[in-house]
């Protein structure tokens, strides 16, 4: 399987939008779906499915038995040390909030510190301010430069003895910029710290590995590494895991349930109640082997020629500023042009046959330090060309004759 070719592995590039040959640059916001995964999908409701954890009848064992394979999945391609740090979530925000709520309840008092960032989604702000109604905490924001990304200096001027997590982007979904994660999670260290990275945007494009990293949790959106939606992953250091109470309470998650007490399973079982997403699950697994036969390293290095390209010829357009210029970007080129509003040029560029994404990208912190409402989005997946990014420029020249600028 080659890069080169690789969208006829994606069905969904068949069809045409308005007559125009459908050009994604929204991957940022969901990633297409290879057709390996949606037919390992559709194979399991068609002859594996049912419950898993529950029964003992053939196809409840064997959805079991594809649900923890999927699991020894994860936990291999994150090079986590114990498959029990692997927890199955509804999606990252859910992954976050378990953290913020699970921490939160034991670890976090009044006048105790959450140290955070401007570049943050809301998935990883809004969690942490029910915390702060609920607690009394304080939340600190390390302030974004003129480049659009952080430097470690702001984050350690923050730092002090009542710093109890810290909670960060790997890529920020507005800027691009790529967090100095092991140099944060390394300084972290020195304190005792814990971190707490968003990986939403990290984990499609980059290699991962936890023992490498160092951090605490990381929270990955399977629908972005073009699997299915509905899913999360939550990693979480196990010593942790064993520490935190449960975030939800329900089937699955129990041991004994009696009218004066209950006990609860053990870790990962402990933080999954009720009835999970098996299919989604049992498919994230070959989106997994999708990434692994091309190779991460390989997908990074093809999306950064085609982000390289994107940026270089969107400059060469002045009407566009480009948002951020981070010394390290990965997959992302939000800009305005000036004189038409995002959501105009995000619907005109559809006109094209051209998806790309409008609004404040559930960054309305970041925009506001930037004085502005919205940002028009084009994000890079392993199946855009430069020959996409040629109809993007094309598009938004046509953008600018219908608004005359």
């Amino acid at each position: 399987m080659s890069i080169t070719n690789i969208k006829s592995e994606f069905p969904i590039f068949k069809q045409k939008i308005n007559g125009k040959p459908l050009v994604y640059l929204d991957s940022a916001n969901s990633s297409q779906k290879p057709k390996v995964v949606i037919d390992r999908m559709s194979n399991f409701y068609e002859t594996e499915f049912s419950n898993v954890g529950r029964s003992v009848h053939s196809l409840a064992v064997k959805a079991t038995n594809r649900f923890e394979d999927s699991r020894d999945k994860v936990k291999n391609y994150l090079n986590a040390k114990h498959r029990e740090e692997i927890i199955f979530t509804k999606g990252a925000t859910e992954a976050i909030n378990l953290i913020a709520s699970s921490f939160g309840e034991k670890f976090i008092n009044n006048g105790d510190e959450i140290l955070t960032t401007e570049l943050e989604h809301h998935s990883n702000y809004v969690p942490w301010h029910f915390l702060r109604k609920k607690k009394g905490a304080i939340i600190k924001f390390a302030p974004m430069n003129d480049s659009g990304e952080v430097e470690i200096d702001e984050i350690k001027k923050l730092i002090t003895n009542k710093t109890k997590i810290i909670a960060i982007t790997h890529i920020s979904n507005v800027t691009g910029a790529i967090m100095p994660l092991k140099k944060i999670i390394d300084l972290a260290k020195e304190k005792k710290i814990p971190v707490l990275v968003d990986g939403t945007q990290g984990a499609p494009h980059l290699k991962l590995d936890m023992q490498d990293l160092g951090c605490d949790f990381y929270a990955i959106s399977c629908h972005k590494m073009y699997g299915p939606n509905g899913l999360g992953i939550l990693y979480a250091k196990k010593r942790w895991l064993d520490e935190l109470p449960p975030y939800q309470g329900g089937g699955g998650m129990i041991d004994e349930v009696m009218k004066d007490g209950i006990t609860y399973a053990s870790t990962p079982t402990k933080f999954e109640a009720g009835t999970m997403q098996t299919a989604e699950v049992v498919a994230f697994a070959e989106a997994i082997k999708f990434i692994e036969n091309l190779g991460i390293e390989n997908i990074e290095e093809h999306e950064n020629k085609i982000l390289e390209y994107g940026i270089e010829k969107l400059k060469k357009n002045n009407s566009i500023k480009i948002i951020g210029n981070p010394s390290n970007r990965g997959s992302v080129m939000s800009f305005t042009i000036k004189g038409i509003h995002p959501h105009d040029i995000a619907t005109i560029l559809d006109d094209d046959g051209v998806a790309i994404r409008a609004g404040h990208h559930c960054c309305q912190i970041l925009h506001d330090k930037l004085g502005i409402s919205a940002t028009a989005r084009a994000s890079i997946g392993v199946y855009n060309t430069k020959e996409d990014i040629d109809v993007l420029c094309k598009a938004i020249d046509n953008c600018k004759k219908v608004f005359q600028v």
